[in-house]
C-alpha cells in the first residue's frame, strides 16, 4: 500500500486554515502566490506554525523572476533559512541556478548545510534547469529529499512523461512531486502514468474584495492584476483532491490534521 502525500501551497493564514481543514499533509508557505512565490513574512509564519498541527515548509525566493541570484541575494536567501530553522519550520523550499541553466550545486549545498535537520525541497527552479536528470543525480548528492516539477512542462499532465522518468530513476532516495495544474480530476490520471506518490495543489478560488468603495483611476499592482480579486484556498478542492489520494491508498483516514477549535477566521 502506498503512502500518498498531499502538499498545499498557501499565502495567508486562511488560506492554511482551509488547507489543513480539507485534509492537507503539508503546507508549503508562501508570499504572493499571485507571482509565483516568494519568502513570506516571520509573522505570518508564526501565526500559522501557532495554528497548524501538520507541517509546514517554508519558500525561500526573494524575489519574483529567475534563479539566478546576486550575491546579496544569495546572503539574504541564507540568512532567511537559518531565520526559518530558526523559528521551527519543517522545512524550506529552495533553488539556485547557473547562467547555463544547470543547478548551481555549491550554492544549493550551502543552503542544505545552512537547513541542518530540515527538510530540503527543491523547487521548479528544476523546470527551468538544461539537463534535469543531470539535476536529479546533483540533488541526490546532495541529500534533497524532494523536488517539485511540472516536468518541465506548463502541466504536470503535459509534463508526466519526464515525471514518470524521474521517478524511476529517484529509486526512491529523492521524492517527486507533481506541481503544476494538480486537482481532483488529474490525480488519478496522474498517479497511473508516473508513479508519482506526492501531489502539491493550491486549491484556488478567487474571490471578489469586501471593499466597497472602489478606486478604479488607481492601481497598486502589476498591469493587469486586479487588486479587488482576492485568491485563496478551496478547502472543497483540498478535501475532493484528499479524497482521490485516500481512495488511491485504500486507506481513507480523514483528514491529515485538525485546526483547534479555538481558531476563527479572520474573514
Amino acid at each position: 500500500m502506498k503512502n500518498y502525500t498531499l502538499e498545499v501551497c498557501v499565502d495567508s493564514a486562511e488560506s492554511a486554515e482551509a488547507a489543513v481543514r480539507g485534509g492537507a499533509d503539508r503546507l508549503e508557505l508562501c508570499g504572493n502566490l499571485v507571482i509565483g512565490g516568494t519568502t513570506p513574512e516571520e509573522a505570518l509564519f508564526e501565526k500559522i506554525r501557532g495554528l497548524a498541527d501538520i507541517k509546514v515548509n517554508v519558500l525561500i525566493r526573494p524575489r519574483y523572476g529567475d534563479f539566478l541570484y546576486t550575491d546579496y541575494e544569495f546572503d539574504i536567501i541564507s540568512r532567511s533559512v537559518m531565520r526559518f530553522r530558526e523559528m521551527g519550520a519543517d522545512g524550506v523550499v529552495v533553488g539556485c541556478l547557473l547562467p547555463d541553466g544547470s543547478l548551481d550545486v555549491e550554492r544549493m549545498k550551502r543552503l542544505a548545510e545552512l537547513a541542518g535537520s530540515m527538510d530540503v525541497t527543491l523547487h521548479r527552479a528544476f523546470d527551468m534547469c538544461r539537463e534535469p536528470y543531470e539535476a536529479l543525480e546533483q540533488a541526490k548528492t546532495l541529500g534533497i529529499r524532494t523536488i517539485l516539477t511540472s516536468g518541465q512542462q506548463e502541466s504536470c499532465w503535459e509534463g508526466r512523461e519526464l515525471i514518470a522518468g524521474l521517478v524511476k530513476e529517484g529509486g526512491g532516495q529523492v521524492d517527486i512531486m507533481a506541481g503544476g495544474g494538480v486537482e481532483a480530476d488529474t490525480i488519478g490520471k496522474l498517479a497511473s502514468a508516473t508513479g508519482a506518490v506526492s501531489y502539491h495543489m493550491s486549491g484556488k478560488v478567487v474571490l471578489d474584495s469586501r471593499m466597497v468603495y472602489r478606486k478604479q483611476e488607481v492601481s497598486m499592482g502589476l498591469p493587469g492584476l486586479d487588486e479587488y480579486r482576492v485568491f485563496r484556498t478551496s478547502e472543497e478542492k483540498v478535501r475532493a483532491a484528499k479524497g482521490v489520494l485516500n481512495a488511491l491508498s485504500c486507506d481513507f483516514t480523514g483528514v491529515g490534521g485538525k485546526f483547534p477549535e479555538k481558531i476563527q477566521s479572520d474573514s
